[in-house]
């Protein structure tokens, strides 16, 4: 009786562990990188506020915040798993990969999950979801492993912006303007590049080419400016205003790269920027069907 007992206490200890090891895998901090460009998207998409809260868009922003950032890293995490034995990162706020029985079963569900949006969407909202599950396992995954070829590895981190496109196709029942989706990808860009400093000789040290190992922190420095001033531009095209607060980005880095500022500090100051900045644009989209003087009033 004993002895069973202690197996139940065991296997719930287990558990328990393994949703602690989920919750890390799925990286809290970077939840709203999904979750936050579907908030974007429903506010800019909607003809008025009756549009901001329904089903679709609930499930969608539900769907973003958790299992999708399960399903990204937890593919990213099962493929990297030798060469994260050398990144100090995954000793602090990250954690290293443990496939357990669980672990696996959460990614796969989360993936299925992620096929489920299928159903919710309209057509014209596909593209960008299967672009999002497309790239989130191309990202980490054999063949194609994009994040193992320099400037690849950037450009496939437009899938950060898919979640928010999907959100507005499905609301607008439109495809987003390109000049907008141009300038989010462009954003993407600059933002996995810059993410990527930190681990420049963990990568070099595993054998992994990125941009950034490719370039060098000094040249990468320059290609996150260059993304960034691009992004802003074209955001400038859709609206000034949004051109000049994406104009915050090429500062930021330019401010990094010319201080005594360490960038392995300054890349987890990244979330609360671009949570303030991902706030601003979706309370630009909002005053947009229900203007800040009627909220007021």
């Amino acid at each position: 009786m004993s002895e069973a007992v202690s197996d139940t206490a065991t296997d719930t200890r287990s558990i328990a562990d393994d949703l602690r090891y989920l919750l890390v895998l799925s990286r809290p901090r970077f939840w709203l990188y999904l979750a936050g460009p579907v908030a974007v998207g429903v506010t800019y998409g909607i003809a008025d506020v009756s549009g901001l809260f329904t089903p679709t868009t609930v499930a969608l922003a539900a769907y973003f915040l958790v299992p999708a950032n399960v399903f990204l890293y937890g593919v990213n995490d099962a493929f990297d798993a030798d060469i994260d034995e050398l990144n100090p990162k995954k000793e602090e706020r990250e954690a290293r990969w443990r496939g357990s029985r669980l672990v696996a079963v959460a990614v796969l569900a989360s993936a299925l999950a992620g096929l489920a949006t299928f159903a919710i969407a309209p057509r014209v909202a596909w593209p960008y979801l299967g672009g999002f599950l497309l790239l989130s396992v191309g990202y980490s995954a054999p063949p194609v492993r994009f994040k193992t070829t320099p400037f690849l590895d950037s450009v496939s981190n437009g899938l950060y912006v898919l979640p928010g496109a999907a959100a507005y196709a499905t609301v607008a029942g439109s495809h987003p303007p390109l000049a907008a989706l141009a300038g989010a990808w462009l954003w993407t860009m600059g933002m996995h590049t810059f993410s990527a400093i930190p681990d420049i000789e963990p990568d070099r040290a595993a054998g992994i080419r990125t941009t950034a190992t490719l370039l060098g922190a000094g040249r990468t420095y320059v290609y996150c400016f260059a993304c960034w001033v691009a992004a802003a531009a074209a955001f400038a095209a859709v609206d000034l205003r949004l051109g000049a607060l994406l104009g915050v980005y090429p500062v930021f880095v330019a401010w990094v790269a010319l201080s005594s500022v360490s960038v392995d500090r300054a890349y987890w100051w990244f979330p609360a920027l671009n949570t303030v900045v991902g706030t601003l644009l979706a309370m630009g989209g909002l005053w947009r069907v229900y203007p800040i003087t009627e909220a007021l009033a």
